[in-house]
C-alpha cells in the first residue's frame, strides 16, 4: 500500500494551495485520512483529518482557513488551504489509516511529504 501527496509549492501570504493525497494498494476500507505538517525544528503536528464516516478534525491554527475533503471511491483526500500565512510553511504529509484487504488488520501509512512554502 502506498500513499502519495501532490500540490505543494511556493505561494505568497494570503494565497491558496490545494494538496492531494492518493492511497493505493490492498485497501479494504479507509478508517481515516489526515494531513500533518512538520516545520523546520518542530515536531510533526496534525493539521486536519477526516474519518471514514466523515467526521472532521482541525488544528485550531487552521480552522476557518483549511478544508479537508475526500473522494471515498478513489481513496483520495484533499486539503484546500486558503489565506496562507508564512507560519504555514512546512512539509505536509498525508497519513492513511486503513483496513488491509490481505490481512484484515488496521494499518497506517505515511506519504513522502510535499513542501509548502509561504512567503511574506
Amino acid at each position: 500500500v502506498e500513499s502519495g501527496e501532490s500540490g505543494g509549492g511556493l505561494v505568497q501570504a494570503g494565497g491558496s494551495l490545494r494538496l492531494s493525497c492518493q492511497a493505493s494498494g490492498t485497501i479494504l476500507s479507509i478508517n481515516v485520512m489526515g494531513w500533518y505538517r512538520q516545520a523546520p525544528g518542530k515536531q510533526r503536528e496534525l493539521v486536519a483529518a477526516i474519518t471514514g464516516g466523515g467526521r472532521l478534525n482541525y488544528a485550531d491554527s487552521v480552522k476557518g482557513r483549511f478544508t479537508i475533503s475526500r473522494d471515498s471511491a478513489r481513496n483520495k483526500a484533499y486539503l484546500q488551504m486558503n489565506s496562507l500565512k508564512p507560519e504555514d510553511t512546512a512539509v505536509y504529509y498525508c497519513n492513511v489509516g486503513y483496513k488491509s484487504s490481505d490481512t484484515y488488520n488496521d494499518l497506517t501509512i505515511w506519504g513522502q511529504g510535499t513542501l509548502v512554502t509561504v512567503s511574506s
